[in-house]
């Protein structure tokens, strides 16, 4: 059974942040605009501004099928035609392959596919300077096997047609290209013979080359063994070309005795000018060179810090700062070299000072290995950030924070470990978190105090040694969590399966080794000249586990080279119960037990790094004695990260995958795609926490999918119905508002919904007569969010009441400082009802509570509802007030207008020291001065404003109120009582005498409202 996808495209995906960059490959910027630039994230698409770097936006949402920016290039002579290469060249673990090239002739508007599809890696394009058609592009090609397409491709058609014109091996890709713009038919292009598979990443080889081409890429030379250049072995090269003199040529070259070598006279002979490690460290992840496009001395070179050289290369001894670490890609207006934008670990940056200074890097394509959702309430969100720290945020998310606190970014703050780890929080002490990282490192925090200790396992610490000469296999990140039936046992893996019940002042090994332990697979990573061992690629490990939500004694165990184990004597004993359909070498990612099944386990897990890309998830029902493989409706290449099933509703199951999430109504049999407006962006993780869907991506940092109810009580019948009202979720004072899903057949004209407290007495209605509404959020320390229009559309819809009974009544143009105008009581805490309309008919009612917000200290109930009680007469008394000011204002119109006809002296007095007692009351009730927003700065505010901040005031957060508060109340009733008086004599004496010489003067009267 399927979902019918128009029942659920009202579900929309929210970004919470954080607005904390992650890693960027590629970037490029514009001669001819100065404050336009683009850098592409790893993960998460393709980023512009047209500022200069102060704001920046995604201008590939929705357009491409791959996250992955890897290069970036722009046409000098048309700047809106941008090309941009898809997956990344510098080989980390955690690399994203792409989809090859996309095109943009309008700056990223709209993207055109150009093929290269099985490239999956592109390290550079590069544009003719002069013919935006001519295009050049790097592919290193599959990063995880063999294939042919990969080396160097041209076309001169503006990507239609493209044909390969460097090409050395199906293990050798480009992992560099330069133009010389004084001849744009000379090139420069490195090859380099690497691969990667998840336990061993190995460059270097014959197939490790430097070419050059003088025919604009029809022909190359091989420049390798040319005078001056290193012996081989060679490994990866970086190259460029000056600008200023194309004699001159530099190359940062991975050998035994690399480094920096220059050329003058464009290639036939070499010098080493620079030997610093410091420029070819862990040359694998860098080794890029720029050229200055004004000065023939100056280079720079890019490493974990950024260097300068001005004197041809022989020394880099200016350090430019940057605001983040792990160079990887530099652009420089070839007509202003202080105009330059960088690419690192951290996103991109732009300078205009030649790199003195740098724009922030304060946008959402963080990179998060594991989500966990916490127990506060509102919950927070928690993950590990790649090249970063740990992180937890409330799930308002980002904006919100920024517009609640008043500050240039959002709230949030660090939980121990370090950018890797799996994080878990203390069941019993929300205070508490446990957290890991590369090396073994496992920490426990206490947010309270700040207070820290290291409890790993075994704290040998490692580095540069293979897994093999390992006691213990730590993985990059391993797993951390408590069992579900004893809050003081908590888990974590190496090989094995450790235990600990005096929160990690002692661990119990309580498994063999897990794992095939392939001695392939343990030993030395990183190639033949530079070795780079340091976790990501410890393998054979235990990778994901699930103790048991019904049995202290019952634990899975999924390893990163393809095995599941169960014990049910808590350890004693394992089994093998291995899929048979799970090939070795595939990591098991998540490994999920039913919460509603004793015996039912489901499994997502993936081959991407032994270059095989399907998806891999399994499940059983009888304690891994038998699997199903249920991969029916994942599209290809979207291979399994993580796998949830609902707590809630038995069966409804959530994957997530390298290109986003789905979903299956019945245990897996039929997937569906929940992307909607889900960027493709890798996500390495979800969970269900209370009704909401939280991801983490590797790329666009976190998302929520808020209140699956309607996916929880879909069914066949659901849809024969013409509209259905979805179970409420409680709301929570002061925290959560009331949110409503709705469902409807078919469009329909009008929809009302009713608010109703326990006596049945209706609070508000909210009535919708349009498909869709713009969205307005807002949010301030007094007023708190506005409720959302019912919609009108067919499918899923919703609509928000902020928990506030109505406001006072109000007029045209009133100006209250310091508070609201339209914000009526909080509503207290019971039981309320919602009564849904179409047209006139009641179509179904829904209970549902306000409940208190747990993080309250001292407050009662009973203090909550007093809160109310208040909050409801001062309400009153501002309705009086306003309506006292309309009913004069009413008056003074309809006198004005009936009584200019009557010229009568004694008519004309008795009128004006009428309107004179009206008008003192009036501005004793209102400030009427006031024109503008900020004029009660200048002019005194009067009662009823004075009646609006006092309600602000006693529901300035969830309390009983103050004496103070009942002693101000008192104060201005008793004054707008006098008023009240002096407008009723007013209408008693003076009104009817007015109208009595009206009515002799043969014109209407005065009426009342």
């Amino acid at each position: 059974m399927a979902v019918d996808t128009s029942f659920y495209s009202g579900f929309k995906w929210r970004n919470i942040g954080p607005d904390r960059g992650g890693r960027s490959l590629g970037c490029a910027g514009s001669p001819t605009r100065p404050n336009e630039y683009y850098f592409g994230a790893t993960g998460g698409g393709l980023w512009k501004t047209i500022d200069g770097g102060n704001t920046w936006s995604c201008v590939t949402d929705g357009q491409v099928t791959s996250s992955s920016v890897g290069a970036v290039a722009v046409s000098e002579t048309h700047p809106d035609v941008v090309y941009i290469g898809m997956g990344e060249t510098q080989l980390r673990g955690s690399i994203t392959q792409g989809d090859g090239v996309y095109k943009t002739t309008d700056g990223g508007k709209t993207w055109s596919h150009l093929g290269l599809e099985e490239t999956q890696a592109i390290s550079r394009i590069r544009v003719h300077p002069t013919n935006e058609n001519i295009v050049y592009v790097a592919a290193l090609g599959h990063p995880y096997g063999d294939n042919e397409e990969r080396g160097v491709f041209k076309s001169t058609d503006g990507g239609e047609t493209w044909k390969k014109v460097l090409y050395v091996s199906d293990k050798a890709g480009a992992a560099d290209l330069i133009i010389d713009r004084n001849n744009p038919n000379t090139l420069y292009a490195s090859t380099w013979q690497v691969y990667r598979k998840a336990w061993k990443m190995w460059g270097g080889g014959p197939d490790c080359k430097l070419w050059k081409s003088t025919d604009g890429g029809e022909t190359w030379t091989d420049l390798t063994k040319n005078p001056g250049m290193p012996k081989g072995p060679i490994g990866k090269i970086g190259v460029t070309v000056s600008p200023v003199d194309s004699n001159r040529v530099w190359a940062v070259v991975e050998a035994n005795e690399g480094g920096v070598f220059r050329s003058d006279d464009a290639g036939k002979t070499w010098e080493l000018t620079n030997n610093e490690r410091k420029l070819r460290q862990r040359a694998f992840y860098y080794s890029r060179i720029y050229a200055d496009p004004k000065d023939k001395d100056v280079v720079y070179g890019l490493n974990v810090d950024f260097f300068k050289s001005t004197d041809g290369g022989k020394t880099f001894d200016v350090e430019i700062e940057v605001p983040h670490g792990d160079n990887h890609d530099l652009w420089i207006d070839p007509n202003n070299p202080e105009r330059m934008i960088s690419s690192n670990d951290g996103g991109g940056n732009v300078s205009i000072n030649g790199g003195k200074t740098w724009t922030e890097q304060d946008f959402p394509t963080s990179q998060f290995y594991h989500v966990m959702a916490t127990s506060d309430v509102p919950y927070h969100v928690v993950g590990a950030q790649q090249d970063n720290t740990t992180l937890a945020m409330p799930s308002d998310g980002w904006d919100f924070m920024q517009a609640r606190m008043g500050a240039n970014h959002g709230w949030y703050y660090a939980v121990g470990g370090g950018e890797s780890g799996w994080i878990t929080q203390s069941p019993t002490n929300p205070d508490v978190f446990y957290a890991g990282s590369q090396g073994a490192l496992l920490t426990r925090y206490d947010r309270s105090n700040g207070q820290t200790r290291d409890i790993q396992v075994y704290p040998r610490f490692f580095s540069g040694e293979p897994a093999s000469a390992l006691p213990e296999r730590w993985q990059w990140t391993f797993p951390i969590m408590f069992a579900p039936k004893d809050p003081n046992v908590m888990y974590t893996c190496s090989q094995h399966v450790w235990k600990t019940t005096n929160d990690g002042q002692t661990w119990e090994k309580i498994s063999p080794d897990l794992t095939y332990a392939d001695p392939e697979t343990l030993g030395k990573t990183g190639g033949v000249i530079t070795m780079d061992m340091n976790g990501p690629e410890i393998y054979a490990t235990v990778f994901a586990l699930a103790p048991s939500h019904h049995d202290i004694n019952t634990i899975w165990a999924g390893s990163d080279d393809g095995k599941i184990h169960i014990t049910r004597d808590g350890g004693k004993n394992w089994t093998d119960i291995t899929p048979t359909e799970l090939p070795k070498f595939s990591r098991v990612s998540i490994i999920d037990e039913s919460i509603h099944n004793p015996g039912t386990l489901y499994v997502a897990a993936n081959r991407y790094q032994v270059d095989d890309r399907e998806p891999y998830v399994f499940k059983t029902h009888d304690y891994g004695k038998t699997w199903t493989k249920i991969i029916n409706g994942i599209a290809p290449g979207h291979f399994a990260r993580a796998i949830r099933e609902d707590h809630q509703k038995e069966g409804l199951l959530f994957l997530a995958t390298e290109h986003g999430v789905y979903f299956s109504i019945n245990d897996g049999a039929q997937w569906q795609s929940l992307q909607l407006n889900l960027p493709d962006t890798p996500i390495r993780d979800l969970v269900i926490k209370d009704n909401d869907v939280v991801l983490g991506s590797h790329g666009r940092g976190f998302w929520i999918l808020d209140d699956i109810q309607p996916l929880r009580e879909y069914s066949n019948d659901l849809i024969g119905k013409k509209q259905a009202l979805f179970k409420p979720t409680d709301a929570i004072r002061g925290i959560y508002d009331a949110t409503f899903q709705y469902y409807l057949q078919e469009e329909v004209d009008t929809i009302t919904f009713e608010i109703l407290d326990n006596n049945n007495t209706l609070i508000d209605s909210f009535g919708g007569n349009q498909p869709k509404y713009e969205e307005k959020k807002s949010a301030s320390w007094w007023g708190g969010s506005a409720s959302t229009k019912p919609t009108t559309a067919k499918g899923l819809n919703s609509f928000s009441w902020n928990l506030r009974y109505p406001g006072p009544t109000t007029f045209d143009g009133i100006i209250i400082w310091g508070a609201p105008t339209d914000r009526g009581p909080k509503a207290p805490l019971g039981d309320y009802t919602l009564r849904m309309k179409v047209g006139e008919e009641v179509v179904q009612t829904a209970p549902f509570k306000i409940a208190m917000d747990p993080n309250l200290k001292g407050i009662t109930a009973e203090d909550l509802q007093e809160q109310f009680q208040l909050a409801s007469k001062i309400t009153q008394k501002a309705t009086m007030a306003n309506e006292a000011v309309i009913q004069i204002r009413n008056i003074r119109k309809q006198l004005d207008s009936l009584g200019k006809p009557i010229s009568s002296k004694a008519f004309q007095k008795q009128s004006k020291a009428f309107l004179d007692t009206l008008t003192e009351i009036e501005e004793d009730l209102y400030q009427v001065k006031n024109r503008s927003g900020q004029d009660p700065l200048n002019f005194p505010i009067k009662l009823n404003n004075r009646f609006y901040a006092l309600q602000r005031s006693i529901e300035t957060g969830d309390a009983k109120p103050t004496d103070g508060a009942y002693q101000v109340y008192e104060e201005l009733t008793k004054e707008l009582d006098i008023h009240m008086a002096r407008l009723q004599g007013a209408l008693e004496k003076q009104l009817p005498k007015i109208n009595a010489t009206l009515q002799k003067n043969g014109t209407s009267t005065v009426r009342l409202p």
